[in-house]
């Protein structure tokens, strides 16, 4: 279930009233007339089906009630109610199937924005994996890939292409091409720094790598596993089962791949840092693709469903 806080021009609150009362799948409405200071106007509560939200929340923005006055949703842990689970009920479809597309949006928004908290986790990240390139270490390598947050943008870049939202899509190409130049700059520039201390020399990026050696060596393995782990975060943000991102971000060689292009352009190793670049844009592609794809059937499933069962 999911908590609607509503605030209403005062002049509208029977409308938003009504359209809340007819969607199915709702519970709880609570009315509070002129309770809103900021913006001035009353405070409608209400209780909605997850697999019901998205239907309400659109509806209420049609309205202009984001742009007038305002729309806050939380999720309800625990609901104990007969009119909740009537709710739930008679609302169409599964609420794990049901995509929040305001909240998904509102979400990759956040997480694809170019900041400096999110350059600084991509560089250590970025930073740590050169640490397992140059130590042939399968464990920092693991650990890096976990670090990195390249994952909102390329979902932000998913969301936008369906939702057609193209200052969305800008922003996570900016935030996702900036990141990595960034990160891999920094990196050289640690690799430089570690070579001055003696803890790096050229003949550990040159010597045989049986842990890490698939970096720089992509096949179409690299990609399907990119494309079968963007399947897997897609779902994960659009079900709110966010913990399975952990698994996505181990799956693939973003991280690794950018980490090893940096060091081996350093060093002046051009095949590897060639056959880095092309793992990290086959990772990424594969992402973007199947992130795409995924959007679209949850689309298209969610459309049939509710033509079954209208609300």
């Amino acid at each position: 279930m999911l908590h609607l806080r509503l605030i209403v021009p005062a002049d509208r609150t029977d409308e938003v009233v009504r359209t809340v009362e007819s969607t199915v799948g709702t519970a709880h409405l609570v009315v509070l007339p002129g309770a809103a200071r900021n913006p001035v106007g009353d405070l409608v509560l209400c209780d909605v089906a997850r697999e019901a939200g998205d239907t309400l929340i659109s509806a209420l923005r049609a309205m202009g009630l984001d742009r007038d006055g305002s729309i806050a949703v939380d999720h309800i842990d625990l609901s104990l109610s007969r009119r909740a689970d009537k709710a739930e009920a008679d609302a169409p479809g599964e609420g794990a199937d049901a995509v929040l597309w305001e909240s998904l949006t509102d979400a990759t928004h956040e997480e694809s924005t170019l900041s400096v908290t999110y350059v600084a986790f991509l560089a250590l990240a970025t930073m740590l994996a050169a640490c397992g390139v140059m130590l042939d270490n399968a464990i920092l390598i693991v650990g890096a890939m976990a670090v990195g947050p390249e994952f909102g943008p390329l979902a932000g870049i998913c969301t936008a292409l369906v939702r057609g939202a193209p200052r969305l899509a800008w922003r996570s190409l900016v935030a996702l091409v900036v990141g990595f130049a960034a990160a891999m700059l920094l990196t050289a520039g640690f690799g430089w720094l570690m070579e001055l201390l003696g803890l790096f020399d050229q003949s550990m990026i040159e010597a045989p790598r049986p842990n890490t050696a698939f970096i720089f060596q992509p096949d179409w393995m690299s990609f399907v596993v990119a494309f079968l782990a963007g399947v897997a975060g897609t779902l994960s943000l659009t079900s709110a089962k966010s913990g399975a991102l952990i698994g996505v971000a181990i799956s693939v060689t973003t991280v690794p791949a950018a980490a090893n292009a940096a060091m081996a352009f350093s060093y002046e190793d051009y095949g590897q840092a060639w056959g880095s670049s092309w793992q990290l844009l086959a990772n990424l592609g594969g992402i973007v693709l199947s992130g795409t794809f995924t959007l679209l059937a949850q689309k298209a499933l969610w459309a049939r469903q509710r033509k079954r069962r209208p609300a």
